[in-house]
């Protein structure tokens, strides 16, 4: 895609859950966004699996951002992760784990990247019956443009995980 995006594109953007058939596309896009290979049967899960909050937005109907995050009870956050939340909290608070948010080149930088991360928020807040206390994600260490994205948004880094990735 390469137009050139009018600065009102965000309201002409519209939000949808991804489905099957955007398997194909969403496989490019992470493609183009991710260093890393989601295998196969990633995409058939978040695109199906209710346990995804899988979010598109959409702009004359093509897809130019998506974010996808678990809900998920801190007994099943990795090890790697289990301090995000104090052990004060119950058993059954929820977590909220980003496992990727992205917008085509383009269209970065009107809106689109915030819009998910604050409908993600709205989901919790409105699902998850105030039992999730925490959202957190993985961000290559090299890709300042995130990590400046979710500073800007309040997120915090909480540790730094060597090697966490496989980089193709």
């Amino acid at each position: 895609m390469t137009e050139v995006v009018p600065s009102s594109a965000l309201s002409e953007v519209s939000l949808r859950l991804l489905c099957h058939d955007d398997i194909d596309t969403v496989k490019h896009l992470c493609g183009d966004w991710f260093p890393i290979e989601y295998p196969d049967s990633w995409y058939r899960d978040i695109t199906s699996n209710k346990k995804f909050f899988s979010l598109a937005a959409t702009y004359r109907g093509a897809i130019v951002g998506m974010i996808v995050a678990e809900i998920k009870n801190r007994t099943k956050i990795h090890k790697e992760d289990g301090d995000i939340l104090a052990s004060s909290f119950s058993v059954d608070t929820q977590v909220a784990y980003i496992l990727s948010l992205g917008v085509v080149k383009e269209f970065r930088k009107h809106g689109i990247g915030s819009l998910l991360l604050e409908s993600l928020k709205d989901h919790i807040s409105t699902t998850a019956q105030d039992h999730c206390k925490a959202i957190y994600l993985h961000v290559l260490t090299t890709n300042n443009t995130a990590i400046n994205f979710y500073e800007n948004r309040d997120f915090r880094q909480h540790h730094y995980l060597p090697y966490y990735y496989s980089i193709r």
